[in-house]
């Protein structure tokens, strides 16, 4: 059953909180006092959570009901922490395949990205808890309901995702435009990633260098490149055309 997407209120959110909720942001009104709110950022902090400072207006858009001035979006999947999902992935599988986004902002493209992953056989999906695109019920719908099939996971930084996979024995590959080499200069047929950046930045300079392959689509028109979800489309029927070879 799928979970609410909203909750709204100081003591609720700070209850959801302490209970584990997955949540992905919230949003707090510029200039709110009081204890209560000083323990909500307290725990913000702690917790590491993606958290905005916004006029009394937004929160009025996002609700009609008594938010308190605080409004949390609940993400409707569980998410993985990246040592289990790696480990049960390897006991099971022996080429394994997982997806890296890298600061990858936009809902709607974070669903066709999971849509097409669990197509291709993508075994899981790891983002960064903050500045990542959210699981909200536009994802949900875009990705078809994939995102219920396929496990994603939460790290701190993409980069240290890629040590820990690499230390698995999981070759990372980069989609990059900075790179003379081709996907199809690189062999996906071993346990491998694949990393995506964002929509307008792409992968972060430090996780390009830590990368074991970089790799660029070859594009023959004017324009210069691809919608992410396109792209990596791209990219993972690539890895499935080389382990069906």
């Amino acid at each position: 059953m799928q979970k609410p997407t909203q909750i709204y209120g100081i003591r609720a959110i700070i209850e959801a909180i302490n209970a584990g909720e997955a949540i992905d942001k919230i949003f707090i009104q510029k200039g709110l006092k009081g204890d209560l709110s000083k323990e909500l950022e307290g725990l913000i902090r702690k917790n590491g959570i993606n958290a905005s400072y916004v006029p009394p207006e937004k929160l009025y858009k996002l609700t009609k009901n008594n938010h308190q001035g605080v409004i949390a979006n609940i993400s409707p999947i569980t998410f993985y922490e990246l040592e289990t999902l790696v480990e049960k992935v390897i006991e099971n599988k022996e080429a394994p395949l997982f997806l890296l986004l890298d600061q990858l902002s936009d809902v709607r493209n974070f669903g066709a990205i999971i849509r097409t992953a669990e197509c291709t056989g993508v075994d899981g999906i790891i983002i960064q808890k903050k500045g990542a695109a959210p699981v909200t019920a536009d994802t949900i719908k875009t990705s078809a309901g994939a995102a219920f099939k396929v496990p994603i996971a939460k790290v701190d930084h993409i980069k240290d995702a890629v040590y820990y996979l690499q230390a698995s024995g999981i070759s990372v590959t980069v989609a990059t435009e900075k790179t003379n080499d081709t996907i199809y200069d690189v062999s996906f047929k071993k346990p491998s990633a694949i990393v995506m950046g964002s929509e307008d930045k792409g992968v972060s300079p430090s996780v390009i260098k830590a990368a074991d392959h970089t790799a660029k689509l070859p594009l023959l028109g004017e324009i210069e490149s691809l919608n992410v979800s396109v792209a990596c489309g791209v990219f993972l029927y690539e890895v499935v055309r080389q382990r069906m070879d």
